[in-house]
């Protein structure tokens, strides 16, 4: 792919990922997709397919095992390097990089499971020669389904198309599913507030995985404990 990713640089306009290129090949993906329409008619069509979702993202768990050479349950860059090598999957150590520093939201150099889900997502997401080869080696064309449901739902919160989900319309996707209550911008309030991982008033299709995760009950933690 050449460095279509890029490395991290400062933006202007302030949003997560530091206005990399990776951030706007994910921007810019969301944008296409969104012409396509979303079937999600409502938040709550999103909370049904919860215990779906959960199940279907959890057998991510054997791909997770397979990149975890040292099964200590958690994945670090060279693991990541080693595995990309051993599959044939021709990434540069560039964009290995780009991909492992955008999922790694704790910054602690390494991938738990949910931060490694949002990593398949994106992977998923991106429309590039190598990264269709990725697909298909990682297993992930069981999973396209639901990936495409996290990609729908995010359609559906992004009310403008513009790639991003703003506290306006989280509070709107809110009002739209519970009917105008009075209660529905204190929601609308608390979600995207769940969502919006650097506070910067503006979510990226990365930080609704993240948010996703938790809302189904995925993270480290737990898994841990399985």
């Amino acid at each position: 792919m050449g460095g279509v990713f890029g490395r991290h640089e400062t933006s202007t306009s302030g949003r997560s990922s530091d206005g990399s290129k990776l951030e706007t090949k994910m921007v810019e993906a969301m944008q296409q997709r969104a012409l396509k329409g979303t079937s999600v008619k409502s938040f709550n069509t999103i909370i049904m397919k919860f215990p779906k979702i959960d199940e279907s993202l959890r057998k991510c768990k054997t791909i997770f095992e397979q990149f975890d050479e040292d099964s200590n349950g958690e994945i670090d860059k060279e693991e990541l390097k080693r595995c990309f090598h051993k599959l044939e999957i021709s990434f540069t150590e560039e964009e290995i990089t780009d991909l492992f520093e955008a999922c790694d939201i704790n910054e602690d150099m390494s991938m738990k499971f949910n931060e490694f889900i949002v990593f398949l997502c994106l992977v998923y997401l991106l429309n590039e020669p190598a990264v269709s080869e990725a697909k298909i080696k990682m297993g992930l064309g069981d999973l396209e389904a639901t990936f495409e449901t996290l990609v729908d739902a995010f359609v559906f919160l992004d009310k403008n198309k513009d790639g991003y989900v703003s506290k306006d319309e989280m509070i709107q996707a809110i009002n739209e599913t519970i009917g105008g209550e009075r209660s529905s911008g204190r929601i609308g309030m608390r979600r995207f507030e769940e969502m919006d991982w650097d506070k910067n008033g503006m979510v990226t299709f990365k930080e609704f995985l993240f948010a996703f995760t938790r809302w189904v009950g995925i993270d480290e933690n737990e898994d841990e404990d399985e």
